[in-house]
């Protein structure tokens, strides 16, 4: 994925203990734009902030997409909204993760590590 000119999504999933994560989303957002993206929205899923979720606390929602289906949803509805070139998730994604969220946002999902790295 080109990041120069890209409108991206930034996408962060983090562990309800992880205090930092808007510090985090920040950075990745700075690096993006730094790199000649425009970002265009963040989507933020936390886990283990309900009473539900502590002991559930570090592992994602869904082995295919990190995050619960609502957060996809809302991922695809702010990717539609913003006909954003790619969906840039914090987390190293796998190649079937990559492929499955691809489906169900409507646009590329890629690790920050290898947007970075494709530049």
């Amino acid at each position: 994925m080109a990041v120069e000119g890209a409108d991206v999504v930034i996408v962060g999933y983090f562990s309800g203990k992880q205090k930092d994560f808007a510090t985090l989303m920040d950075a990745a957002a700075q690096e993006m734009t730094t790199r000649g993206a425009r970002v265009v929205g963040r989507v933020v899923q936390r886990r283990g902030v309900s009473d539900g979720g502590a002991k559930k606390m570090a592992l994602p929602y869904s082995s295919r997409t990190l995050l619960s289906y609502g957060k996809v949803r809302e991922a695809a509805l702010l990717c539609e909204r913003t006909s954003a070139d790619a969906a840039v998730f914090l987390a190293s994604l796998t190649e079937r993760q990559c492929h499955v969220l691809t489906g169900m946002l409507g646009c590329p999902a890629v690790s920050l590590a290898d947007a970075l790295a494709a530049g």
